[in-house]
Parts: structure tokens; sequence; C-alpha cells
């Protein structure tokens, strides 16, 4: 496994496994089987609901706490100091642990600020090992690295051959910041998995496009995180350190490049209000759960 060290001297393994729509059936199970097949990085979220199942696997595992970075993120419901802070502890208790090695701000909404003040006050605190961000924008992560007390350390955004951030991946390294690559294969979307170029290259060392993939965001200084619930497929994904992509590869697939997201934009005021919009849903499913349960 390669590392990579973070602004605050922090060692990550560049490779880890991801648990975005890993339902909570399955979860426990996907994890176990992540850790058996050698994975040591684990991400998942508050607004994935499988913490619990997270913590659980990492209970019966047997793995000792200190061999597994663990990293989840804070949802834009808890925003604001006090929730973010209160929010944090509850993912601990759920995840079964008293530290985090990396947690990050979700989304670049609402009172991020005074989340952040939350996370820099528990990393002073020794309860985070180190705090960052995800999908922020170049504009938000410069105001965020410049203004507050602690820059970031790491920024988890799209990223794979179709979107490949060049512009933001130039301002994380400018301000220290690791980039992350959620959806390092894009889901597949546009027919990344079939691709000609990926394929022609993977040929050439016996390796699948996905695996062709993963090496070129490693070759880049990319942590990714790909998702799996086959294990067959998450031994795949692991298998990457035994071959190295010429320059020409990582060319050919950098001319890949189409610029734009493969998802959506945190720039489109059509997509905040559909953000907005789920956290006043999810806030009144709250409601109405903690009414029943008072009556």
């Amino acid at each position: 496994m390669d590392y990579i060290t973070l602004n605050n001297g922090v060692k990550m393994p560049q490779l880890g496994y991801g648990v975005y729509q890993v339902t909570k059936e399955e979860c426990e199970r996907c994890v176990l089987d992540a850790l058996q097949v050698g994975y040591r990085s684990i991400d998942t979220a508050q607004s994935y609901f499988n913490e619990e199942e997270v913590g659980s696997a990492l209970q019966k595992s047997g793995i000792p706490r200190k061999e597994i970075f663990l990293t989840t993120k804070v949802w834009i419901e808890h925003y604001g100091y006090e929730q973010a802070k209160a929010s944090v502890m509850e993912s601990m208790n759920k995840l079964q642990t008293d530290y985090l090695d990396l947690c990050l701000l979700h989304q670049p909404f609402s009172d991020y600020y005074g989340a952040w003040r939350a996370l820099e006050e528990l990393y002073r605190e020794g309860k985070i090992r180190a705090i960052g961000v995800s999908n922020f924008y170049p504009d938000r992560l410069v105001d965020l690295a410049s203004f507050a007390d602690i820059s970031p350390m790491v920024n988890q955004v799209e990223t794979h051959p179709f979107n490949q951030q060049k512009t933001a991946k130039e301002y994380m390294d400018k301000y220290g910041v690791q980039i992350e690559a959620w959806a390092p294969f894009g889901e597949g979307r546009g027919g990344l998995f079939e691709n000609e170029i990926l394929k022609t290259i993977g040929a050439k060392y016996g390796k699948t496009s996905a695996q062709v993939m993963l090496r070129w965001h490693l070759q880049r200084g990319v942590i990714v995180i790909p998702k799996s619930v086959h294990i067959e497929r998450m031994k795949e994904n692991l298998d990457v350190f035994d071959f190295t992509l010429s320059d020409e590869d990582m060319k050919m697939i950098s001319d890949m490049d189409k610029g734009e997201s493969s998802f959506f934009s945190h720039y489109d005021p059509a997509m905040v209000e559909w953000f907005v919009k789920m956290v006043e849903e999810r806030k009144a499913q709250h409601d109405s759960s903690k009414e029943v349960k008072n009556w």
C-alpha cells in the first residue's frame, strides 16, 4: 500500500474502501470483506446512514483500531458550531471509536464556517487526527484555506478521466490540500468501463479498465476510495500496485478530460435548491419521528 502524507504530517493510505450507496443490510459484511482482503482505510458519512454497520464491522474484524484509517463526513443539516460538534461525537459513538482519523464537511453550503470551527476544536482536542472538506470548489476552498485558523488537509471531490479537476487540483496543490476522489470510476457513466482507450492501455498490462483508472489516479497523487459490494472486485481494485502507466498512457487518459461533472454542479442554483429541499425534508422526517416517540 502507498501512503500520502497530509499537510499536518498524518499518513493516509492512498487507496481505501468507500461505503457510499452500500445498504445498511450489506454494509457490515462488505466492510469485513474489504478488511479481510487488505483494505485499511474506510470512508463513510453521516448521510450514508451506515455508520453503525461500519463500526460493528470494525469491532468484529479484530484488527487493532490504530491500523485502520477511518473517515466520516458531517452532513449539511448538522452545520453550525454546536450541531456539528454534537454530530461528530454521535458519529464516533455509532462508529464505536474514541477518535476519527479524518472528518470532512460534506458540502459547501449553509454555515460551513461554524461547522469548521467545531472540527478545528475537535482536532485540537485530539479527537480527530485530520480535518477537511468535500465538494468545495476552488473559490470556497481558497476562502477557507485563507481565513480559517486551520487549513483543510483534504478535499474530496468528483474526479475521474472525464472530469479530472485539473484547475481545482492546481489550487489544492498550491494550498497544500490533498485531493481525494469520490466516484473514481465516474460510476461508469459515459461508458468509462468500456472506453477503448482504457481497454487498450489495460491490455498492455493485463489489467481491466477499472484498474487502469485507479493506477492513473494513484500516479496523479490522488487518494481513491472505490466502492464495490463484491469481494472479487474489491480484490481487483486493490491489485494496482504491480504496474506503472507510461507517460504516453498518462497523456492519453489526460486527453479524455471533458472538464465537466458527470453528475451535477454545485454552482447551479437549482442544485443548491435541491440540497435545501432534501435537508428540509429530512428535518421534517426527524421531527415527525421525534413526536411519535414522545407520544
